[in-house]
């Protein structure tokens, strides 16, 4: 049996409320996730999805409880190496796209080659582009390009290191549903591929492409399906 892409065993994190009090967002969390898995993550706002999306990419320590990448524990580590996990193993795929403004298509997607090498990272960044078409838009500006192209850069940028981990934060949420279409089909070719894939939604449709779908209420997982 391969190895867990990502294991997170009871994650709970709190954050400071009104007046001292405190607010349990994630409460005894566990979640596995294997490779080749693609698994959606639902729930109300303020549920607890994307804290539970921050903790499984070290961006957000948890109280309590572990977080497994591959077999490494990802709070043991110290913020340089955890970075370099991040870097190495994980790709963020955000509904807001957060390019650069001032950089075109193709210097998008290789912003996560200056952080540190990556093979033939300019041969890659062109592939991508032209695998999700692209390639005739790789020297326009973000304001240059229509919401659906954005949003194919920012996941282009996202594959450029060969992450083994797709953490997905509503990424079909701006989309019209032609483009959406097109970035949960790439999502699922990724994690057809042996990656795995966690993507936060709040569209039913977006979490029935999935091949797990869980829900989360009141910090907790209630439910599984698939």
């Amino acid at each position: 049996m391969s190895e867990p892409t990502l294991r997170i065993t009871n994650a709970s994190k709190s954050f400071a409320g009104p007046e001292g009090s405190s607010v349990e967002a994630v409460k005894g969390v566990s979640l596995e996730l294997a490779p080749g898995e693609f698994t959606a993550l639902g729930g109300p706002s303020g549920c607890g999805k994307s804290s539970i999306l921050l903790i499984a990419g070290g961006l957000l320590h948890p109280d309590e409880g572990e977080v497994e990448i591959l077999g490494t524990n990802l709070y043991r580590e110290n913020a340089a190496q955890r970075a370099a996990i991040r870097a190495k193993r994980l790709g963020f795929v955000f509904q807001q796209f957060h390019l650069v403004p001032y950089l075109d298509a193709l210097d998008n997607v290789l912003a996560p080659s200056l952080a540190q090498p990556i093979p033939d990272a300019s041969q890659r960044a062109m592939g991508l582009l032209e695998q999700f078409g692209l390639s005739e838009r790789s020297g326009h500006l973000p304001a240059a390009l229509s919401v659906g192209e954005q949003q194919r850069v920012a996941l282009a940028r996202a594959l450029l290191a060969k992450p083994k981990l797709l953490l997905a934060d509503e990424p079909t949420g701006n989309l019209d549903p032609e483009n959406a279409e097109g970035i949960l089909e790439s999502l699922s070719s990724f994690a057809k591929d042996g990656g795995a894939v966690l993507m936060v939604t709040h569209d039913e449709r977006a979490a029935r492409r999935a091949d797990r779908s869980i829900r989360m209420e009141k910090g907790e997982i209630l439910q599984a399906h698939g």
